[in-house]
C-alpha cells in the first residue's frame, strides 16, 4: 500500500534546509525523474529550476561543494534537454529556464564558477536554440539573457563565446538579428550587447566582426534608420495642427538613440569598424537622403515622360539626375533638423569633416561622382550614392557570410559587393598633406561658384514670413561650426571664400544674422525668442577675431545699434501702458539670466519641426512659439530688448551697470543670523492656513519683509524665518478684527503663478501696531516699485517718466523724490526686547514695550535722540549719505508722537536682538556701529486717542490732518542706495 512515495506528496525525503548541498541533491533527483515535460509535471519543473538557481547563488558565496556537484552531474545538460522538447507546454518551462539562467549568470561572483558554467559550449547551444519568439515573455527573457552574458565579456571570457577555429560567435550574431525588432526595449538591448562586444580588445574577434558581419549589419542598420526617418518626415508633413506631438516626440527620441549608438561605436576608436560604418552612413544615408533633400525637387513628370518615350522608341536616352526620380526625399525642414542632430551628436572627424565639405563646397555632381573629390588619387573604385534597401536581409546575409570557409573567398566576395567598398579615403580633407591640398585647391575654386546646398542654408535664413526654416538653418550652422571633429583651419578658409553672389560666406552670414536681429526688433515680427537667442550666439561667433575682440564693419555696427533702439522703442510703449510691466520686466530678465541656450537640448525638442504656433494650448514653451495676447507680446518685446542689449554690450565692450534691478547679494536669506540692535520691530502672531500659530517679529527693510524669531543664546540677535520682497507683498485688513492683517507674499520669476511663498493672517497686540505695519508694508511696496521703475526708465533712456499710474512719484529730474526718513518708532535711548531674554514666554503679551533708561535729554543734546545715523536701522547699517550727499539723519519735529503726552505702560516682554546681519558663527564680528543706541520698537499711545481708526488713509480717529501728515512722515521710506555687501545694512521703514 505504501509502495509509491507520491502517495505522501512531492516533499517526501525533502531536506529541511533549502540552502544546502543535500537540497541540491534532492533537486537533482527530481530533475532526473522528470526528464520529459508534461502537463502534470511542468509546475514541479519550474519550481525545481528556480530552486536550483537559488542554491547555486548561495553556494557560490558560501559552499563550493554545491557548484562541484552541479558540474559533476552536468545538470546544465538537463536544462538543454528540457528546452528542446516540443510537448507538454515547453514555452512555460522555457520562460522559467531563461529566467533561471539569467539570475544565475547575473549573480555569480566567483570567476572559477563562471568558467565552469561557460565550459563545454553548452551556453552557446542555448543561445542558438530556436525559441518561440512569438511569445513576448520568451523574447524578453532571451534577449535579457544575452545582455547578461555580454556584461561578462572580457579578454578572458571571450574565448568561451568566440571560436577562432570555426569563426563562430553566436552571442553577437544571434543578438544583432533583432536590431529592428518592433519592441524598443529589445532594440536597446541589442545595441548594448553589440557595444559590450566591441569593447573587448581581441584582435581576432574584431577582425571576424569587420570581415564577416560589419557590412551586412551596418547596411541593414542604415536602411532601418532611413525608413524611420521617412516615417518621421511623414509625421511632420501631416501634423501642421500640432495634434500628433506625442508620436513625433517619440520618433525624434528614437532617432536620437540611433545617433548616440552610432557615436558610441565611433568613440570606441576601432579603425576598421569605423571605416565601414562611415562608408555606409555617407553613401547610403547622410548624402543621398539628408543632403539630397536640400536641393530643389526636380520635375518628375518630364523625366517620366522622357523614359516612357525612350522605351517606346527602343532607344537608350541618358537622363541627367536620373537617380532623383527614384531616390526618396524628406522636407527641407526635416533635412536641416537631421543634419543638425548629426553634427551635434557625432564628433568622428572623417565623417563630420566629409559631410561638412559636401554641405559647404559640393554641387549636384556629387550624386553622380560620389565622393570622388575626397578619395585618394590612387583609388579608382567607385561607389554610387543612393538610399536603397539591401539586397539581403541581415539574417540571410549572416548565414551566407558565415557559411564561407575560405577567408580568401570571403574577401573576394566582400570586394564585389558595392555596398562594402570603402568609400572613405585613406587621407580625407582633414588628413591631407599641404601638396595634396594644393592639388585640391583648383577643385575647390571651381565649386565655390556653385554651392546649392550652402545656398539653400543661407536662403533659409530669410524671415520674411516667419522663422520656421531659419531656426533649423541656424541650428545646423551652429552645429557645424561648434563640432570638434571639423577642422578649424579648413572651416575658416571656407567661410572666407566667395559665395555664389561674390561676397565672402562669412560676411554674407553675418549680414543675414544681423537682418534677423533687426527684424526681431519690429513690433509685428514673427521671429521666436529662441531664434533670436541662437542668432545672437552666432553673431558673436562669426564676428569674434583671434584676439577675442569683435570685428564689425561700420554698416554692421549701425544695423546692430539700430536694432537695439527699435526694440527699446517697442518696450517704451508697454512701459507706459502695462500695469504689471515691472513684474514682467524682472521675470524676463531672470529667465534670460538663468542659463545659456543648449542647442543640443533644443534639437531634441520635436516641436521645432512643426510650423510656429501662437497658442499656449499646445504646451510649447513661450520662447519656442509666437506670443498670444497683449501680456505675452509685452514679454516678448522685453526679452528681445534684453537679448539685443546684452549682445551690444558684449560686442561693443560695454559694462552692464543697471541690471539686475535687485542685487541679490545685499538681500537677507532664510536662516540668516541677524543683529537687530537699533531696529524697529513689531511683534505679531502668524496664523497659517492650517491653523498653526507662530510668534514672530516683523521687520521691514528697504526691499524685503522679514519675519524673525529671537536667538535666545545671544542678546539682540534674531534668525530670519520668512523672507519676501516687498514688491511681491499684498496686505489687507480684516473687517472683523482691527488687530489683524491678511498677508500674501508671492513668488517671483517664473514661479509667480504658483502657490504663494506665504499666505497667512498676522495678529498684532493692538490696532496701533496693526495700522503701523500696514502703512509701512503698503508704502514700502510702493517705494520699491517706484525705485525700480526709475531704474527701468534709465535703461530705456526715458528722460522724463510719466508720473501717472504705476509711475507716480518718479521725479522728472531722473531720481525718485523721497522725503527725509523719519522712523515711526523714535527710540534712541531704548533697547528693543531687553526683558525678553530673561522671561521669554512668561508674559501674556509678546509685544515690544518701551523701557525708559536714564534721562533722554542727557543723552541727546539735540532733543529727542532721533538724530543718530543708526537710530532707524538694523545694526547692519552704517551712517550713509542721502541722495544729496549729506549724512541721513532725522530731527525732531513739533507735533510728533514723541512730543505728545504719554501715559505710563506696564513693561511687557521684549526681545534681545542685535545687529541684523548674516553671521557664519556666534563669534562673528558685528557690522553695526559700536555706539548702538537703545530704542523702543513701538510708539506710545496718545493719552487722548480713541479706539477707532481709519485704515484707508492711516488716520487715527479724533486726530487732525496734521497728525496724519506726521504719521505719514514717520512711516516714510528711506531714500538712497544700499551700501555694498561688506558694509551693507538693512534699512527699516
Amino acid at each position: 500500500m505504501f509502495r509509491s512515495r507520491s502517495w505522501f506528496g512531492a516533499n517526501w525525503n525533502k531536506p529541511k534546509n533549502r540552502l544546502s548541498l543535500e537540497h541540491m541533491k534532492y533537486l537533482y533527483s527530481v530533475l532526473e525523474k522528470n526528464m520529459t515535460v508534461s502537463e502534470h509535471n511542468r509546475g514541479l519543473l519550474v519550481e525545481t529550476l528556480r530552486s536550483i538557481a537559488e542554491i547555486l547563488i548561495w553556494g557560490d558565496q558560501h559552499d563550493s561543494s554545491v557548484f562541484d556537484f552541479f558540474l559533476e552531474k552536468n545538470m546544465l545538460s538537463y536544462f538543454i534537454h528540457i528546452m528542446r522538447q516540443k510537448n507538454g507546454g515547453p514555452g512555460f518551462v522555457c520562460v522559467q529556464l531563461l529566467q533561471t539562467l539569467n539570475i544565475l549568470f547575473e549573480n555569480i561572483r566567483n570567476e572559477t564558477s563562471l568558467y565552469y558554467l561557460l565550459s563545454n559550449n553548452q551556453v552557446n547551444s542555448i543561445i542558438v536554440h530556436k525559441f518561440d519568439f512569438s511569445d513576448e515573455d520568451v523574447m524578453g527573457y532571451y534577449i535579457l539573457f544575452l545582455k547578461t552574458l555580454s556584461l561578462k565579456l572580457n579578454k578572458h571570457t571571450i574565448h568561451f563565446f568566440y571560436n577562432e577555429h570555426t569563426n563562430d560567435f553566436p552571442l553577437y550574431t544571434e543578438a544583432i538579428k533583432f536590431f529592428n525588432h518592433p519592441e524598443s526595449m529589445v532594440r536597446i538591448a541589442v545595441r548594448t550587447i553589440s557595444l559590450n562586444v566591441y569593447r573587448v580588445q581581441n584582435t581576432n574577434m574584431l577582425q571576424f566582426i569587420r570581415d564577416r558581419t560589419a557590412a551586412p549589419y551596418f547596411s541593414n542598420l542604415v536602411w532601418f534608420i532611413g525608413n524611420h526617418i521617412l516615417e518621421l518626415d511623414a509625421c511632420v508633413r501631416n501634423d501642421t495642427d500640432h495634434q500628433s506631438q506625442s508620436r513625433l516626440s517619440n520618433l525624434v527620441a528614437e532617432h536620437l538613440d540611433h545617433l548616440h549608438y552610432i557615436n558610441d561605436i565611433f568613440c570606441l576608436e576601432i579603425d576598421d569598424l569605423n571605416a565601414v560604418l562611415t562608408e555606409h552612413l555617407l553613401h547610403k544615408l547622410f548624402v543621398p537622403l539628408y543632403i539630397f533633400s536640400l536641393t530643389p525637387a526636380p520635375s518628375l513628370s518630364i523625366a517620366t515622360v522622357t523614359q516612357n518615350l525612350a522605351a517606346v522608341l527602343n532607344k537608350v536616352v541618358e537622363i541627367e539626375d536620373i537617380q532623383e526620380v527614384n531616390n526618396p526625399r524628406v522636407s527641407v525642414v526635416t533635412g536641416f533638423f537631421l543634419l543638425a542632430m548629426v553634427f551635434l551628436v557625432i564628433k568622428h572627424p572623417p565623417l563630420v569633416q566629409t559631410l561638412a565639405w559636401v554641405i559647404f563646397n559640393a554641387d549636384n555632381s556629387i550624386f553622380k561622382e560620389g565622393l570622388v573629390k575626397l578619395l585618394d588619387t590612387d583609388r579608382k573604385q567607385f561607389v554610387s550614392l543612393g538610399f536603397a534597401e539591401p539586397q539581403e536581409s541581415l539574417e540571410r546575409a549572416l548565414e551566407t557570410t558565415l557559411s564561407a570557409t575560405n577567408s580568401d573567398t570571403n574577401i573576394s566576395s566582400h570586394e564585389e559587393d558595392p555596398t562594402t567598398v570603402s568609400a572613405l579615403p585613406e587621407h580625407s580633407e582633414l588628413n591631407r598633406t599641404d601638396e595634396e591640398k594644393e592639388k585640391m585647391k583648383g577643385v575647390d575654386d571651381q565649386s565655390v561658384t556653385n554651392r546649392p546646398f550652402l545656398d539653400t542654408v543661407i536662403s533659409a535664413m530669410d524671415c520674411a514670413d516667419n522663422d520656421y526654416l531659419a531656426l533649423l538653418a541656424l541650428c545646423l550652422i551652429y552645429a557645424v561650426v561648434e563640432n570638434s571633429g571639423v577642422d578649424r583651419e579648413w572651416l575658416e578658409k571656407t567661410l572666407n571664400s566667395s559665395s555664389s553672389c561674390g561676397t565672402k560666406c562669412k560676411t554674407l552670414l553675418v549680414e543675414k544674422l544681423l537682418k534677423i536681429a533687426y527684424m526681431s526688433s519690429t513690433p509685428a515680427s514673427r521671429i521666436r525668442l529662441v531664434t533670436l537667442e541662437l542668432n545672437a550666439i552666432l553673431i558673436q561667433r562669426f564676428t569674434r577675431s583671434s584676439n577675442s575682440k569683435y570685428d564689425l564693419s561700420e554698416g554692421q555696427h549701425a544695423m546692430l545699434t539700430e536694432s537695439r533702439y527699435h526694440s527699446m522703442n517697442v518696450v517704451k510703449f508697454y512701459y507706459k501702458s502695462e500695469d504689471i510691466f515691472l513684474d514682467l520686466f524682472e521675470d524676463e530678465y531672470n529667465e534670460m539670466s538663468k542659463s545659456a541656450l543648449n542647442v543640443e537640448f533644443l534639437c531634441a525638442d520635436s516641436t521645432i519641426l512643426l510650423p510656429p504656433t501662437g497658442t499656449p494650448l499646445t504646451g510649447i514653451m513661450f520662447t519656442r512659439r509666437l506670443p498670444c495676447g497683449d501680456v505675452e507680446k509685452a514679454r516678448r518685446a522685453i526679452r528681445v530688448f534684453l537679448y539685443l542689449r546684452r549682445l551690444c554690450h558684449t560686442i561693443f565692450g560695454e559694462i552692464e551697470s543697471l541690471l539686475p534691478l535687485t542685487n541679490q547679494h545685499n538681500c537677507v536669506d532664510i536662516d540668516d543670523v541677524l543683529d537687530l540692535n537699533n531696529s524697529d520691530l513689531i511683534a505679531c502672531t502668524i496664523i497659517m492656513k492650517d491653523g498653526q500659530k507662530q510668534r514672530r517679529f516683523l521687520v521691514i527693510d528697504v526691499q524685503q519683509l522679514i519675519l524673525v524669531e529671537p536667538d535666545l543664546k545671544r542678546l539682540g540677535w534674531g534668525i530670519a524665518k520668512i523672507v519676501g520682497f516687498l514688491q511681491d507683498t499684498e496686505v489687507g485688513g480684516d473687517k472683523d478684527d482691527t488687530r489683524c492683517l491678511h498677508l500674501t507674499i508671492s513668488r517671483g520669476g517664473a514661479t509667480r503663478n504658483q502657490s504663494p511663498l506665504l499666505s497667512a493672517k498676522l495678529v498684532f497686540d493692538d490696532y496701533i501696531r496693526c495700522m503701523a505695519a500696514k502703512q509701512r508694508l503698503t508704502k514700502g511696496r510702493s517705494k520699491v516699485r517706484q525705485k525700480k521703475m526709475l531704474q527701468i526708465a534709465q535703461i530705456l533712456e526715458i528722460k522724463e517718466p510719466s508720473a501717472e499710474g504705476s509711475n507716480a512719484g518718479i521725479a522728472t529730474s531722473g531720481r525718485i523724490t523721497l522725503r527725509e526718513h523719519r522712523p515711526l518708532f523714535s527710540t534712541a535711548n531704548r533697547v528693543p526686547g531687553f526683558a525678553a531674554a530673561l522671561r521669554l514666554g512668561s508674559m501674556p503679551s509678546a509685544g515690544v514695550s518701551r523701557v525708559q533708561i536714564g534721562n533722554r535729554s542727557s543723552l541727546n543734546s539735540s532733543g529727542d535722540g532721533r538724530n543718530s545715523p543708526s537710530s532707524s536701522s538694523y545694526g547692519r547699517h552704517t551712517p550713509r549719505r542721502d541722495t544729496e550727499g549729506s549724512l541721513s539723519s532725522s530731527t525732531s519735529r513739533p507735533g510728533t508722537r514723541d512730543s505728545s503726552p504719554r501715559t505710563p505702560r506696564p513693561r511687557s516682554e521684549e526681545i534681545p536682538l542685535e545687529d541684523l546681519r548674516r553671521s557664519a558663527s556666534p563669534g562673528a564680528i558685528s557690522r553695526s556701529s559700536a555706539s548702538s543706541s537703545w530704542r523702543p520698537a513701538t510708539p506710545s499711545k496718545l493719552s487722548m486717542e480713541k479706539p477707532g481708526h481709519e485704515e484707508g488713509n492711516g488716520k487715527v480717529d479724533g486726530q487732525e490732518d496734521k497728525l496724519v501728515s506726521n504719521t505719514s512722515e514717520e512711516t516714510s521710506f528711506i531714500a538712497g542706495e544700499r551700501k555694498s555687501k561688506k558694509s551693507s545694512t538693512i534699512q527699516t521703514v
